[in-house]
């Protein structure tokens, strides 16, 4: 069974996951990781490639019969924060953490191109092993694709697949997902207002920025309540807000940076002109101009409908369908999987991975600095990979 098979590694990928924990790294250039993970990676049948532009790994497996292709991905870089777990591997990195799971991510990839390999002959068809760096807001993810990554195995994946775990939400050892939207799309939306500066005292000779700005970020928040629909929701929150140096100086410049998310296409595009619109509107109101920047950034991350009900499927027949609970709605994190999944169709599953003494309703959140993960789950991600893989290039 592939599971008992997976849980023979524990030791090894437990151990594997701890060495990548303990020296993080940030963005696309991973050179310990990435030889971290060739060397857990050697003795397997499988051809590898770099990344050119990051340094990325895939691993391609040729099955023992002819058939489509399928892809399996595992994030692992790291985050800029400085960990303060406690545990006996921590962080030797000041400054990076793995507070999001990639670390667990790469050692269950790990141990899906072991549990494959030893099933090469059952292949019928490829298996294409993405580690990718830079999910943290590098966009790593178009950089593969770019570089070729659906096309290593000499033929365009029919599949993609991805996981991710969770403290916070999600029962331990619990997967899920869902049809169509899983995860939002991320963009930034930057806004300066430009007035002149003055006294304090004597604010009609200036054109003071400020209540300007201080009225467009509460705008903002009643525009998607009245304008955007319920029913497709976006979220736009406003997390910086800069303007002045004194107490009694107005002055010409006022600055405030927005992430703005959405579940679908057409919400994502809707709210960027509405908010354009809108702030440049009280700008003129209040006899001022307006400097708007959007930056995009991930899309939104939709599941294949088919393919996510297969992943449902092959998670119950691994761990057991009272493990398997159907995600109600989507998160309204970002993810570049998107990336992928806008090319081919696949599923991004969700795994929870609270510790056992702890509360998922309490636990600190992923991206804390605080935050710790079950390794229990490792073996569990490891050979729902596999079966992923396993199965659809059966099909």
């Amino acid at each position: 069974m592939i599971l008992d098979d997976a849980r023979d590694m524990r030791d090894d990928l437990v151990a594997l996951r701890r060495a990548i924990h303990a020296e993080p790294e940030v963005g696309l250039d991973l050179p310990r990781t990435r030889d971290t993970v060739v060397a857990a990676l050697d003795g397997l049948p499988l051809e590898l490639t770099f990344g050119a532009g990051l340094t990325s790994v895939t691993a391609v497996l040729r099955g023992g019969r002819p058939g489509p292709a399928v892809l399996l991905r595992a994030d692992m870089d790291a985050l800029p924060l400085t960990e303060r777990t406690g545990l006996d591997f921590a962080s030797t990195v000041d400054g990076a953490m793995h507070a999001c799971g990639h670390d667990l991510h790469t050692a269950m990839l790990v141990g899906a191109a072991r549990l494959l390999a030893a099933r090469r002959d059952e292949l019928a068809g490829d298996v294409v092993f993405m580690f990718q760096p830079g999910e943290e807001g590098c966009d790593g993810a178009a950089l593969m694709v770019a570089e070729g990554v659906l096309d290593a195995a000499g033929q365009r994946v029919s599949a993609a697949y991805a996981m991710h775990v969770f403290t916070a939400g999600l029962p331990q050892g619990t997967f899920t997902t869902r049809p169509g939207p899983v995860m939002a799309s991320c963009d930034a939306f930057d806004v300066t207002v430009l007035g002149s500066g003055g006294h304090g005292s004597a604010p009609h000779k200036a054109r003071d920025p400020i209540p300007a700005a201080c009225e467009m970020v509460l705008a903002l928040q009643t525009m998607v309540t009245r304008r955007m629909d319920v029913f497709d929701p976006v979220v736009l929150t406003t997390g910086q807000f800069h303007a002045g140096s004194r107490r009694n100086v107005i002055p010409d410049r006022a600055r405030f940076e927005t992430t703005v998310r959405a579940f679908s296409d057409r919400a994502r595009k809707e709210v960027l002109s509405a908010a354009g619109r809108l702030v440049t509107s009280i700008a003129t109101g209040h006899g001022l101009t307006v400097d708007v920047s959007i930056a995009d950034g991930y899309p939104v991350t939709v599941n294949d409908p088919g393919r996510a009900a297969f992943a449902s499927t092959v998670i119950a027949d691994v761990v057991g369908t009272e493990r398997f609970q159907p995600m109600a709605a989507p998160f309204a994190g970002a993810e570049d999987f998107s990336r992928v999944l806008t090319e081919v169709p696949g599923a991004f599953v969700i795994l929870g991975a609270c510790p056992p003494d702890a509360d998922p309703k309490t636990a600190p959140d992923n991206h804390s600095e605080t935050v710790v993960f079950d390794e229990g789950v490792i073996t569990d991600g490891a050979a729902v990979y596999a079966a992923l893989a396993l199965t659809q290039v059966g099909q």
